[in-house]
């Protein structure tokens, strides 16, 4: 599975950030600045390893974005162990990642071997039937998050991190500068990338409810309210 997004604008002025100073002597960020134009960086993460693949880029639209994707899913494809002869090419490996979706894509009649799961921004750039089709070509399928849950797609962290890293308590003067910063901290964490795991306000509400739980010993049975001890005079504590 991987993610992709862009992120951006980022303008041409002094960002916060943190940074070690003398106590009473804080960091001052100049007022005046000139607006010099803007960037954006184009992410694609795979989150079972935590690599990232980013280009910077002063503008994003789908003339840009979409040439620079399927290059980088042909380079995924193309590091991808070759499948086995008698590789499943039912359209169900296709089908079962739209079950519960009250809008589905129209799957072609013939489809290759599903090779990788592509989550995305349900924008309308992202549904156009060129690239789409490209996709299904390939062997990728779409997943776009629903509106208003852009939070589901796992690069906007990543996105996040390297932003803190690149920019913060920096003051760019152009965008060139803001986009080789990007790409200078997305290499270097590149270098040692760190995994992602699923979180979200699901997982946040089962944490809450095996906190709330008491294990018991002996098996895995849990109380909903601890068990009181006994003493050995048969009081309870």
């Amino acid at each position: 599975m991987w993610c992709a997004d862009q992120a951006g604008p980022f303008q041409t002025v002094p960002h916060p950030g943190r940074g070690w100073r003398p106590e009473g002597h804080p960091a001052r960020i100049p007022h005046e600045y000139v607006r010099n134009g803007t960037a954006k960086v184009m992410t694609l993460l795979r989150p079972a390893d935590g690599r990232v693949r980013l280009k910077g880029v002063t503008s994003c639209p789908s003339a840009v974005l979409h040439p620079w994707l399927k290059q980088e899913l042909a380079a995924v494809l193309g590091g991808l162990p070759a499948l086995p002869p008698t590789a499943d090419r039912s359209r169900a490996a296709w089908e079962r990642w739209q079950a519960g979706l009250k809008e589905r894509i129209t799957l072609p009649a013939e489809l290759p071997p599903l090779r990788v799961l592509l989550v995305l921004d349900n924008l309308a750039g992202h549904r156009t039937p060129e690239l789409v089709l490209w996709l299904f070509a390939h062997g990728v399928m779409p997943v776009y998050t629903p509106l208003g849950g852009s939070w589901l797609n796992m690069a906007e962290s990543i996105q996040r991190i390297l932003k803190g890293r690149a920019l913060g308590g920096q003051e760019p003067t152009h965008p060139g500068q803001i986009i080789g910063w990007f790409e200078a901290v997305a290499a270097r964490w590149n270098a040692d990338p760190t995994p992602f795991e699923w979180g979200g306000r699901r997982a946040a509400r089962r944490k809450r409810q095996r906190d709330r739980r008491h294990r018991v010993g002996g098996s895995g049975a849990t109380t909903r309210r601890p068990v009181r001890k006994r003493n050995g005079y048969g009081q309870r504590n």
